[in-house]
C-alpha cells in the first residue's frame, strides 16, 4: 500500500497559508485530503485547484467538532490551525486575547484529536497525527507570551497523546515552523528592526516558504517515519540550534 493510500487525511486551517500548501501537496501524492478551514471561499478555490474535500465546523467548539467528526473516517490529521493574537509582554498582555489564542490553537488540535483518534481506533489500520506548533514553544520569544504558551502546551499534546495512542498503532509528532512571510506574520515580523536582527541569529538567515514547512508535515505522514512518533522537529532555518 502507498504511503498516502491508507485513509482520508483532514488538515485543518486548509485556508491558511501553510494549511493550504501542505493540502496541495498531499492530493498531490495522491492522498485523500478533507480541508477544514475558517474562509469556505478559500477552501472552495483549493478544492478546485487540487480535487481535496472540504469540511467545515468550528474547531472552538466541542459540540462542532463532535458532529463533523464523530462519524467520519480518517486515518491521518494535520491541525494546522492557528491564531497568532497579540504581541504582548505579560505585563500587558489581555488575557482575553491569550483566551482566544488557547481556544483556537492548544484546545481545538486536542478536540480534534479526541475525535479523530477515536475513528483511528475503530477502523483498526492505525495512523499519523501532526500537530503545526511553533519555534516559539521552544525558545523564549519576546512578545510571544501568548502564541508561545500555546504552542508548548500543544507540544505536550502531541506528546502525550503519542504516549496514549501508540499501542493502536497512531503517531502524533510536531513541527516547529520559524516564520513564514505571509501577510499575517509580515505586519511584525516584516518590520526592519525586527527583521534584521532576528534573520541575523538564524544559521540559514532567511524566512521559510509554505512548501519547506508543507513538506516535512508530508514525511511524519508517511511510510518512511513509521517508527517516529513524539518528536519535535524544528524547521526554521537553525535557529532554535544557537
Amino acid at each position: 500500500m502507498a504511503d498516502y493510500d491508507k485513509g482520508a487525511i483532514l488538515v485543518t486551517g486548509a485556508s491558511g497559508g501553510i494549511g493550504g500548501a501542505t493540502v496541495a501537496l498531499l492530493c498531490k501524492k495522491g492522498a485523500d485530503v478533507i480541508a477544514a478551514g475558517q474562509n469556505e471561499q478559500k477552501l472552495e478555490e483549493l478544492a478546485k485547484q487540487t480535487g481535496c474535500r472540504t469540511l467545515a465546523f468550528d474547531l472552538t467548539s466541542e459540540e462542532s467538532v463532535a458532529a463533523a467528526l464523530g462519524d467520519l473516517d480518517l486515518w491521518g490529521v494535520v491541525n494546522c490551525s492557528g491564531f497568532g493574537g497579540e504581541i504582548a509582554t505579560p505585563m500587558e498582555t489581555d488575557i482575553s486575547v491569550f483566551d482566544k489564542v488557547i481556544a483556537i490553537n492548544t484546545r481545538g488540535p486536542l478536540l480534534v484529536t479526541k475525535y479523530a483518534s477515536r475513528s483511528m481506533i475503530r477502523l483498526g489500520q492505525g495512523g499519523a497525527i501532526v500537530n503545526v506548533s511553533s519555534q516559539a514553544a521552544i525558545v523564549g520569544l519576546k512578545g510571544h507570551i501568548s502564541y508561545g504558551s500555546s504552542k508548548a502546551a500543544l507540544d505536550n499534546i502531541t506528546r502525550v497523546s503519542a504516549l496514549e495512542l501508540g499501542p493502536s498503532n497512531i503517531r502524533v509528532n510536531g513541527v516547529h515552523p520559524t516564520v513564514v512571510m505571509t501577510p499575517m506574520s509580515a505586519w511584525y515580523w516584516g518590520k526592519p528592526e525586527i527583521e534584521g536582527p532576528f534573520l541575523s541569529q538564524m544559521p540559514l538567515g532567511r524566512w521559510a516558504t509554505v512548501e519547506e514547512i508543507a513538506a516535512p508535515i508530508a514525511f511524519l505522514l508517511s511510510d518512511g517515519a513509521s517508527m517516529i512518533s513524539g518528536v519535535a522537529l524544528p524547521v526554521d532555518g537553525g535557529f532554535t540550534a544557537v
